[in-house]
This record gives structure tokens, sequence and C-alpha cells, in this order.
């Protein structure tokens, strides 16, 4: 979710919609009330067969509940993304976005494919509850927000299946969040913070953009207990300059940019920094969804195992290919062929 939603949910629209001849959704089952993140009390119908995702973490969060249910992706998933997915699920159309930046979703869209629900997760601050709460009353359609933060995939996950009417296995990957975050702080614990290398998180082709204290883009960090050198400032996702970075002179580098791993190395500007002089910059993995960003969805838990791998060999030296496939036959439901294994943790497209 993102906080620039500009207002395209009026009243004339919906108008508009309804004299089109766009149909607006009934629901033939007497309603269940439930509550969602926000604290909004949201009546949805007894069975719920088609959702629509207000944004890409969750298409994510919904496509590995339950996938069946999901109308389409806010970005259709290119080829490279569609071979980790199941296919018919994967190929599903374009439906645009509600929340976010570029927003591309309207009414109209929403309306015509007729969706039981629509869920988003992410932020529930007070910008989002005000855009459920529109959209919802514009269109007569349930509208249900679940905190997406890392340490609310748990409860997040259990949100979802009583919404869906698919609490067995919401539990199973509930279970499956919680331990992880779990076994993951421990191991990060047994380490004193005075000897956790220094880390940073470099975004984009020159490695120059990165994540502040309280940017969700750096999220994983923090819900591992590791520091980056860049959140001792408050804000969002910045840009430094080089010569801030030689100051924080980190050991370690995890960025989600080919281009950047692939020329840092041979960078006269970056050739000063510890993590660069000694072979420790790693590109995450990012198929079919990113493991450290890009979105911020459950697509990340196999990554706190990977940052673990990076940041702190001696205590994470699991196999890491074991955990692609145990993640991706659980959530994503494929198994993954050797070959495929290798293509994933080696972070290229």
């Amino acid at each position: 979710m993102d906080s620039n939603c500009p207002d395209r949910w009026s009243r004339r629209a919906a108008l508009q919609a309804l004299a089109a001849g766009v149909a607006w959704p009934v629901a033939a089952q007497t309603p269940r009330t439930l509550t969602d993140s926000a604290g909004r009390a949201v009546q949805v119908p007894s069975q719920v067969a088609r959702v629509f995702p207000a944004g890409p973490p969750a298409a994510i969060w919904l496509y590995t509940l339950a996938p069946e249910t999901l109308l389409g992706w806010p970005r259709a998933n290119r080829p490279d993304e569609r071979e980790f997915l199941l296919p018919d699920v994967a190929a599903r159309p374009e439906v645009g976005r509600l929340t976010g930046r570029g927003n591309t979703a309207n009414l109209e869209t929403v309306l015509a494919l007729k969706p039981d629900l629509i869920v988003d997760t992410g932020s529930v601050r007070q910008t989002f509850v005000e855009l459920a709460d529109r959209v919802q009353s514009q269109t007569g359609i349930p509208y249900a927000l679940i905190d997406g933060a890392l340490e609310a995939v748990p409860e997040g996950y259990r949100l979802l299946g009583e919404l869906l009417g698919r609490q067995a296995r919401a539990a199973e990957l509930a279970r499956y969040a919680s331990d992880t975050l779990a076994q993951v702080r421990e191991r990060v614990a047994r380490v004193p913070r005075e000897r956790r290398p220094r880390v940073y998180y470099a975004r984009g082709p020159h490695g120059m953009e990165t994540g502040l204290d309280g940017s969700i883009n750096v999220e994983m960090f923090e819900a591992m207990g590791i520091e980056l050198v860049s959140t001792r400032m408050p804000g969002g996702l910045a840009r430094v300059s080089v010569e801030q970075v030689l100051n924080w002179d980190p050991e370690v580098i995890i960025t989600i940019d080919q281009t950047f791993a692939q020329t840092v190395g041979s960078s006269p500007l970056w050739r000063g920094v510890s993590a660069v002089r000694h072979g420790r910059v790693h590109l995450s993995p990012k198929l079919p969804f990113g493991w450290v960003d890009f979105p911020p969805s459950v697509n990340r838990l196999p990554g706190l195992w990977w940052i673990g791998a990076k940041v702190l060999p001696e205590q994470f030296r699991d196999d890491l290919g074991a955990i692609a496939r145990d993640f991706y036959r659980r959530f994503y439901q494929v198994d993954l062929s050797a070959g495929q294994v290798r293509r994933v943790l080696a972070g290229r497209d």
C-alpha cells in the first residue's frame, strides 16, 4: 500500500458504471461479519469465490492461500515469473491496482469483475482505512484490510483464512511464518550487537537509494534484529551519496539490483568500501517475487534465511536450496528442479 492514492472513487463514476450496464455484485449467501486488521467490521458472503487484490502484496497473499479465488494481478506476470507459479493462475490478466503509486484500476474495472471481496494487505494507517471505506460504500463490495507487516504475517494469514473460508491452510502457512520469524531471531540474538557486521541495503543501478528507519523496504532487517547503517536516520526511501556510504563503511551490502551487483566491484567510487574489498556484496533472489523487497509481501519469508546466511554465516549454515524448495512447494505450490533452484538463488532476472 502507499499513501499516494488519488481519489478516483466518486459517486458520479459509480453511476456511470451502472448506466453502462455493469452489474453490482450481490452476495447470494447470508453475510458474515468479521473484524479486519484495522478494527473495521466487514460483512462478507458465507462463501468467497472471487477476490480482487488491491495491490501487489495482496495478490501474493491471495495466491499463496487460495489461488483459485484470485481474479487477476495488479501487473501481468512476466514469462520468467510465471515459470515459478501455477501456470493457469500465473497467466490470469492484469487488473490494475487500487492502492500505491500509479494506481491503475478504476471503478468500472472492479465492478465488471464482480468480486465477492476486495483485499488489501500492508499498512492499516488511516489513509487506507478511508480508502477502503470509500470504495466499499460506493461499490457495495466488502473491502478488508490486513496488516502486512512481517511480524503480523501469522495473524494476517489467520484473518485471511477466516475471510476466505480457508482456515486449515491458513493455519499451516501461519505456523510456517511464526516458526521462521522465531528461529531467525533466535539465531541473530546469539551474536552480540557489537559483533554483528555493518550492513547497507543498496537499491537502484548505482546503489545510492536505500531505506531509512521506518521504511517498509528495510523491515526485513528490523524483523531479524539486524541494524542497517542507514536506519540510524528516520525516514522512508532516500538517496545517499558515495561519501556517506564510505563514512558508514559497511562490511556487508545487500542489493536487489542486478546492474549494481555486477558493476560495483569494478567501480573506483566503491572500491574503498569494506564490503566491496572483501567480496561481500550479495544480490537477493527475486523470482517470481523478491526475497527482500519489491513487493513487501509474504514472498520475503525465505529472504529471512537468505539474509542470515549472507550477514551471519556462522549462525546460518542452512541449505538455502532446501529452504527454497520447501517454501515454493508450500506457498507457491510448485516443485522446483535443481536448475530452477540455482536460477532463483543466483538472483538474476
